[in-house]
């Protein structure tokens, strides 16, 4: 397996990997692009990191850890998003990241893991599919033309 370097974006984090996880996320949801400062702002309730191959940005990931209001049934549930860049699809960088991922969301005390994919983004969502998610809901966020797919990790 190829190994990636994880950057946390967050705390301390360079000004380099706010900007990369922000160009990793505006590339793949560019219906709802973000600026530093909602990055600045998603990293202090958030996990999120940059996954690099040597030096060439390759993803983002976000965790978001369970809250009061994620738990469905007092069942604590968390969010894992991987997102790779359209050039370093197919080469199991994904499934590495959502692995980490998942790791985190657990040791946060994940009961549940949900996960979120745009409509018009069928890489993505055939991922989660193969990755044991089932789909629990579509919607559209107010304003918005493409439906948002919420998935349940099948247990």
């Amino acid at each position: 397996m190829t190994i990636l370097r994880f950057e946390h974006v967050g705390g301390e984090a360079s000004l380099r990997s706010l900007q990369d996880w922000r160009h990793v996320h505006n590339t793949i949801i560019p219906a709802h692009v973000l600026s530093l400062d909602d990055v600045r702002e998603r990293a202090g309730r958030n996990h999120l990191e940059v996954a690099y191959l040597d030096d060439v940005l390759i993803g983002c990931s976000t965790v978001r850890p369970p809250t009061d209001d994620t738990a469905t049934d007092d069942t604590a549930t968390a969010t894992v998003i991987a997102r790779v860049l359209a050039a370093h699809r197919g080469r199991g960088f994904g499934g590495e990241m959502y692995e980490r991922g998942l790791r985190h969301a657990r040791t946060l005390g994940a009961e549940v893991i949900e996960t979120v994919v745009l409509s018009s983004n069928p890489d993505g969502l055939r991922f989660a599919l193969k990755h044991g998610f089932a789909e629990t809901e579509r919607y559209l966020l107010p304003g918005d033309t493409v439906p948002w797919i919420d998935l349940r990790l099948s247990a």
